[in-house]
């Protein structure tokens, strides 16, 4: 297999931009920023182990309640020209003590019609 090549680095900055803002609870609950950043093929599986599409998860963010986590590993691959893999840790602090619970989660983006779009997304709860 060979090695992934190098995501450019405003390429890099501008899905990161956009993995935060589907992180920000006033955005997940914009239907209309939310689709715009979402392919028609959309579809993600969740850390409860259910695979959403598209239109479920639009429903679904519009009206949940959201604690943000922070983004740790941020990291890009290409796996073609127009194809970037994303994978970072999604990192809440849980209870007074403050434990931490982390999620691995990993997108698909495609740039369609001059703007990237996700495709797939991924989230495993991490031990």
């Amino acid at each position: 297999m060979s090695p992934a090549r190098p995501v450019a680095k405003d390429v890099a900055a501008e899905l990161l931009r956009a993995e935060m803002s589907l992180l920000d609870p006033a955005m997940r609950r914009d239907r209309v920023r939310v689709a715009a950043l979402l392919s028609e093929d959309f579809l993600e599986f969740g850390a409860s182990g259910r695979a959403w599409t598209r239109a479920q998860i639009l429903d679904l963010l519009a009206a949940e309640k959201f604690d943000p986590p922070v983004i740790e590993d941020f990291a890009c691959r290409r796996i073609a020209d127009t194809v970037v893999l994303v994978t970072y840790r999604a990192v809440r602090a849980k209870g007074v003590a403050g434990e931490r619970e982390v999620t691995l989660r990993s997108s698909l983006w495609a740039k369609r019609a001059g703007k990237w779009r996700m495709c797939f997304h991924q989230g495993t709860r991490a031990a």
